[in-house]
């Protein structure tokens, strides 16, 4: 990741409108910021979220509140509760997420 040209300025989330994104069960809300090429999200999973897709885009992942659960195509998983982050490169494993009773993430890619 390449921060460059991007002044300082501050985010408030709450006046951000959200996008609603289905998955295979539940639905993801994001409010998205982008600078230049970097993508800033919080995001919000409903209980019994599964993401509709195998993810290959990198991403550093830090879950605020709920739990996570992220599953990677070779059949690892991991359990993220609050303070916890993943990072994982563009096109290195291959990832999706799901969620029994909610997440709230903030993610930068």
């Amino acid at each position: 990741m390449n921060i460059s040209d991007i002044p300082f300025g501050v985010t408030d989330w709450s006046q951000i409108s959200a996008t609603e994104h289905a998955g295979e069960t539940g639905m993801a809300y994001w409010r998205t910021c982008q600078f230049g090429t970097l993508r800033v999200r919080m995001v919000e999973y409903t209980a019994g979220y599964l993401a509709d897709h195998w993810c290959k885009k990198g991403h550093i992942l830090l879950c605020l509140e709920g739990e996570l659960h992220t599953e990677l195509e070779d059949g690892r998983r991991f359990v993220m509760t609050p303070g916890m982050s993943y990072q994982v490169a563009d096109e290195a494993e291959a990832h999706r997420s799901s969620t029994t009773r909610g997440a709230r993430l903030f993610i930068v890619d």
